[in-house]
């Protein structure tokens, strides 16, 4: 034993001494980063746990549902027959079916404030009756509804409680990187109050709302946990937990929590209003292609290309079709998204700047906001369908132009404007590009088109521009939206 470690003692004597400085440091480097992860692993969350629990509610809810009934035959029974009883037993219990019932669901919420605010999710209390919350302590109070959003799913709710309640407070869900450790704290399927843990999995997320801004996390959201907060390890709310995306229902990794910079601008309003109160330009809008962007002849493709200006702001600032919006109130404008998302943020009455290029040059003009609910509360125009005269096939379009009779066909308006695309070749471009028989072509090369000669002389203009695309405006159903053909060689 001696022997070997002698030996083994001469070796490591014998290698050069910059070769054991430089194993050193390489072992100082690996400890070092060793003991740094380790330090950004939490080696609990207990402590967290028990700070943030309080503030978490469990809420049940109460909906008078109409009674279905059992509509079949009643059975018949002789008078005085022994199963008498039991078959006017049996038809009571049945009619029951037929008078309202009581239906409660379970979700969760927080407080955010002593004096008892409480976020949730607009779908944990839709139309219920009756709104009841549970806290930590296991003390039980009836909650009023403020108000509701249904558009990011957040509702704001108030209870009277004896004393101050304790509270917590948003943080600032942008400055969340991916890979962040992150605790969702509700009541998943009921089970009480329950926490789990998970990490940042991306940001930015949409579902199917203009103004979605979800955060991913693998954290364990079940049903039940809709309406509880994600926190970071400050214990500071980044995220509203409202969805799940799973093939059983039951958590797979993949949750969606709504950001808290989205949920505070809603919650200071809904505590305010009762309601909320978005900015509105007054544009129908689409993003800009690559094709549409070398029809407009752009440096780059972003921006907001501006389809329709309806009477409302936009229009009584100027915005005219084909504007494209490139920064909104001082903000670059990179899709329709940010664009619609920073409009509604704005303050309703606020007089901004918006710039757009129009006809390849930048001009500003002033805008003073209106507000969306109310706009939204307007009818809506409807448009386009299909039907015949005098028609052409252009790139590979079959079009007709607009005349009275073909109006009436068409639920159109004596003003109506436009050529109709009767039929559209499959192997075409305009196919391609999503062109169907039905749309209306308004307007060819941004300038509007009443006859069969007017697209094919804008074509034609278009090649002699030297340009690789053309762009139409057409409107189906009412919707307009701009449409950038390819330019065949000729």
């Amino acid at each position: 034993m001696n022997a070997h470690v002698l030996t083994r003692s001469r070796q490591v004597s014998a290698v050069p001494l910059r070769a054991l400085q430089a194993l050193a440091v390489g072992l100082a480097l690996v400890m070092a980063q060793t003991i740094a992860a380790k330090a950004a692993l939490p080696e609990s969350f207990a402590d967290l746990a028990d700070e943030v629990s309080p503030s978490v509610v469990n809420i049940t809810t109460s909906t008078t549902v109409a009674g279905g009934g059992n509509q079949g035959p009643a059975p018949i029974v002789p008078e005085g027959s022994p199963l008498e009883d039991f078959f006017q037993d049996f038809l009571d219990r049945q009619n029951r079916g037929d008078r309202p019932r009581q239906s409660s669901a379970l979700g969760s919420g927080f407080v955010i404030s002593a004096d008892g605010y409480i976020v949730t999710n607009n779908h944990v209390i839709d139309k219920a009756d009756e709104i009841e919350v549970e806290f930590f302590s296991g003390e039980r109070l009836v909650a009023e509804l403020v108000g509701t959003d249904p558009k990011t799913d957040i509702a704001l709710l108030k209870v009277d409680a004896p004393e101050d309640l304790p509270f917590v407070a948003f943080g600032n869900s942008d400055e969340m990187r991916v890979g962040d450790w992150v605790l969702a704290v509700g009541n998943p399927l009921g089970q009480g109050f329950s926490v789990s843990a998970g990490i940042v999995s991306q940001r930015g997320r949409e579902l199917s709302g203009a103004y979605d801004d979800f955060i991913q996390t693998d954290a364990a959201i079940n049903k039940g946990n809709s309406g509880g907060p994600l926190f970071n390890m400050e214990g500071d709310v980044i995220g509203v937990n409202t969805a799940i995306l799973s093939p059983s229902g039951g958590s797979i990794g993949i949750g969606f929590s709504m950001a808290s910079n989205v949920v505070t601008r809603v919650v200071d309003q809904l505590q305010e209003f009762g309601e909320t109160r978005r900015g509105w330009l007054g544009v129908r809008i689409q993003d800009v292609s690559e094709d549409v962007a070398e029809a407009l002849e752009l440096s780059a493709v972003r921006g907001a290309l501006v389809t329709d200006v309806p009477d409302g702001p936009g229009k009584d600032s100027g915005i005219e079709a084909g504007d494209v919006i490139v920064t909104f109130d001082g903000r670059v404008v990179e899709d329709t998204r940010e664009l619609v998302r920073i409009v509604g943020n704005t303050a309703v009455g606020k007089a901004v700047d918006v710039e757009v290029i129009r006809e390849g040059k930048p001009l500003t003009l002033a805008v003073t906001l209106g507000r969306r609910e109310e706009a939204e509360a307007q009818a809506v125009p409807v448009a386009a369908d299909q039907s015949e005269p005098e028609e052409k096939t252009v790139m590979g379009m079959t079009v007709a132009v607009l005349n009275e009779e073909l109006r009436g066909q068409l639920g159109l308006g004596d003003n109506a404007e436009g050529l109709l695309v009767k039929e559209v070749d499959e192997a075409s471009d305009a196919f391609e590009k999503g062109l169907r028989a039905g749309d209306l072509i308004v307007e060819a090369g941004q300038e509007k088109v009443n006859a069969i000669a007017d697209l094919e002389d804008k074509i034609e203009e278009a090649r002699d521009a030297g340009r690789k695309s053309f762009l139409m405006l057409i409107r189906r159903q009412g919707d307009p939206r701009f449409v950038a053909l390819a330019l065949d060689e000729e």
